[in-house]
């Protein structure tokens, strides 16, 4: 991946990863995807932000339109927009994939601040040009496969093609409690390398395994009446990564990105993004 790092850069953010068309238990579509939710959550910290996606551009753009002008949105055109169809929440979350917009065409040239590498569904390219002064990645997407019959998706291991999409070297890496044995040897191996690791549990604390091989935990306040948490884990993503970026410690990092996935738990939808004077507020009511 021949990404040159250094600080000269025309976005602060850019999310790559395909934006999705949820189709939740109810029957109503609504915009998805790690690409989508990190990038707004970026862009609602105040950071300039930007999408590199694929699928159809209409469809997208519609499903888009509520978000205009918060983010750079670029889309590689498909035959298909990856659809998910998703029912339950939390640990009972099942999901099935019902279009798939397949691999982000190369070449992909980015010149960010941070660069999130988002796949949801095994699309991440495998080379990029440009500049990142900060590279994360969510692995879900790469460690995902689906049932030829009736696109139920399950997780599998790590494999040399899920490899091809992954950098020589990240800098920050979060993925669930449920993806770590999936990823167990990968993340040894980009750990050692110098990576920072954020495993989130749902309400347990979150584990941040750092190169010096300290493991710390980061307690995860109690949230009273949360409503929907599709995108959670996205958010505490962007937050993590921006923060890490900004030169904050790891234990910071993580509490703050926590902080960020609570106020989007608190209600419904993409919306409830939180600003920055709102997740500052969350942390001053749990401090």
């Amino acid at each position: 991946m021949p990404v040159n790092r250094g600080p000269a850069t025309a976005v602060d953010y850019t999310a790559i990863g395909h934006v999705t068309i949820d189709v939740l238990a109810d029957g109503s579509r609504r915009a998805g995807g790690t690409a989508f939710y990190s990038a707004l959550q970026a862009a609602r910290l105040g950071r300039s932000a930007r999408i590199v996606t694929q699928g159809v551009p209409s469809e997208i753009e519609a499903l888009l339109a509520p978000f205009a002008g918060e983010f750079e949105l670029e889309i590689r055109p498909a035959s298909a927009t990856t659809t998910l169809l998703t029912v339950g929440s939390g640990l009972v979350r099942r999901q099935r994939l019902l279009a798939w917009a397949g691999p982000i065409e190369e070449p992909v040239n980015v010149d960010s601040a941070v660069v999130h590498l988002a796949p949801i569904a095994r699309e991440t390219p495998g080379r990029f040009g440009g500049r990142a002064g900060f590279i994360g990645l969510t692995p879900q997407g790469l460690v995902r496969e689906w049932a030829a019959d009736d696109g139920e998706i399950a997780l599998m291991g790590f494999s040399d093609e899920a490899l091809a999409g992954v950098p020589e070297r990240c800098d920050a890496i979060v993925l669930s409690d449920r993806e770590l044995p999936t990823c167990a040897g990968f993340l040894a191996g980009a750990v050692g390398g110098g990576a920072i690791a954020a495993v989130t549990a749902e309400a347990a604390p979150t584990r941040l395994l750092l190169p010096d091989d300290r493991g710390l935990a980061v307690e995860v306040p109690s949230i009273e009446e949360p409503v929907d948490d599709l995108g959670a884990g996205d958010v505490f993503a962007a937050a993590f990564f921006l923060t890490l970026a900004d030169g904050r410690s790891p234990q910071d990092a993580a509490a703050f990105a926590t902080a960020a996935a609570a106020v989007r738990i608190k209600s419904d939808g993409a919306g409830a993004i939180g600003t920055l004077a709102a997740i500052e507020a969350r942390l001053r009511a749990v401090g």
